[in-house]
């Protein structure tokens, strides 16, 4: 117990030097999943340890950090942490996302020259062990598209809230010029660049980055909608696709339960179970062929009960599929 206490002070440390504009009680307990009053006493037991620790006026409250950040000996890293890291870019270089998984390379060798040399014989041996022991088990599907040259340019373009010009291979004229304010980047089975076109009034599109060549950051300030979050925007959809919005209920059967409790269909999701051993999975999102395509691997274990249009896609492909394999 009192080495569990001691772990919890120093994530709490940990936190406190690692924010710019310091945090709240209130954002520490959240954090930590720990109760207002727990953490104001580890607050002060960090005051007796780090002096240096600052407070922020925010009204109506107070913020804490600590500026000067922790000696190396409070931060070196585990053997678990290490081979995390280094998992996670083998499995980015994989996908094709090369210049995400040299990045995540780069941090792992900072880590590795920022810690003391004792720590580093120490950590070394486990390490070595965790490396050849795991491994992670490659899946079917595209190879992301991650040229460097495009995601520097539009990296760019949002670091300095620039409109960015291109032009498109995609859409309905394939090779126009196009300026848009981009709103960020959506990796996934295929990668897109999220922004608005200047003038058209369309509000936010995804552009896939394979399709975007000649990038120009413009210099010209990009008007970006004050409520617009991205993450919001992606849990709109089922995938990638943007389009109709509609409230999906799916129902699982009793053999298929346990799968659908373990498994995430949508971020907002609400699942209910049923007296007869099945599940009722609740959604509101677009991307209705993803969906479909995503439902032909659970098999005979769900049935679709809303929306209409989302039964209409699952035939249109049960169609398609017969039509390519069975009928001809």
């Amino acid at each position: 117990m009192r080495h569990e206490k001691s772990a919890r002070l120093l994530e709490l440390a940990r936190l406190l030097a690692g924010t710019a504009e310091g945090l709240t009680l209130d954002e520490m307990s959240a954090k930590l999943g720990l109760g207002r009053r727990t953490v104001e006493r580890m607050r002060d037991a960090l005051w007796d340890v780090f002096p240096q620790m600052e407070v922020v006026d925010d009204p109506p409250g107070k913020r804490f950090r600590i500026p000067s950040g922790l000696d190396g000996l409070f931060q070196a890293p585990t053997p678990e942490e290490m081979s995390a890291l280094s998992a996670s870019a083998e499995a980015m270089d994989r996908q094709g996302a090369h210049a995400r998984a040299a990045a995540l390379r780069s941090l792992e060798q900072k880590v590795l020259s920022a810690t003391r040399a004792s720590a580093r014989r120490r950590l070394a041996p486990d390490l070595e062990a965790l490396l050849q022991a795991e491994t992670i088990a490659v899946q079917a599907g595209p190879r992301p598209f991650e040229e460097d040259t495009v995601l520097a340019a539009v990296r760019g373009a949002l670091k300095a809230v620039s409109t960015l010009r291109f032009r498109y291979e995609g859409g309905s004229t394939p090779g126009r010029v196009r300026e848009v304010a981009p709103l960020g980047i959506l990796f996934g089975r295929s990668n897109y660049l999220v922004a608005e076109e200047v003038g058209a009034g369309t509000g936010p599109r995804n552009w896939r980055l394979d399709r975007i060549g000649d990038l120009e950051i413009t210099g010209v300030p990009a008007q970006r909608p004050e409520d617009f979050s991205l993450q919001a925007y992606a849990d709109e959809s089922f995938g990638i696709y943007q389009d109709d919005t509609h409230d999906v209920i799916l129902r699982i059967l009793p053999e298929g339960r346990e799968d659908a409790l373990r498994w995430r269909f949508h971020a907002r999701q609400k699942v209910e179970d049923e007296p007869d051993g099945s599940v009722v999975v609740r959604f509101r999102a677009s991307g209705m062929r993803e969906l479909a395509w995503h439902l032909f691997t659970w098999g005979d274990k769900v049935r679709i009960v809303e929306p209409q249009a989302l039964k209409d896609m699952m035939a249109a492909e049960i169609d398609t599929a017969w039509r390519a394999h069975v009928r001809f």
